[in-house]
């Protein structure tokens, strides 16, 4: 299912990153066709396509002419060390303004966190 509250190419560029780091997409393998996609995600197959450019621009998958799109060698450890780039800022910064206004101190966090393990 797409994020709704992110604009819809965006979306599909996370969900085919979800898909590499779960190992659905593996690097060298070939990923949904732009028509593929908008008829499976029931969008405009421009928006699909301006996704996956997207993750092509980034390097995280490889135009091959005449073939399709395919994750690049090399994807996964790219997108997980952008990931942990943005970590910090996208859930550790919002979640310790949050704890703070409620007055749960961070070794609360630490004990909270454990429990769900």
């Amino acid at each position: 299912m797409l994020d709704e509250s992110k604009p819809l190419y965006i979306a599909v560029a996370e969900q085919i990153e979800d898909g590499i780091l779960d190992g659905t997409h593996p690097e060298d393998s070939p990923v949904p066709s732009t028509n593929e996609l908008a008829v499976f995600l029931r969008i405009n197959p421009a928006t699909a396509g301006k996704g996956l450019n997207l993750l092509a621009d980034a390097g995280v998958l490889v135009k091959r002419r005449g073939v399709g799109m395919f994750v690049a060698p090399g994807a996964i450890a790219r997108l997980r060390q952008r990931r942990r780039d943005d970590f910090s800022d996208t859930y550790l910064v919002p979640l310790m303004r949050e704890a703070a206004h409620l007055g749960i101190e961070p070794r609360e966090l630490i004990e909270m966190m454990e429990t769900l393990r």
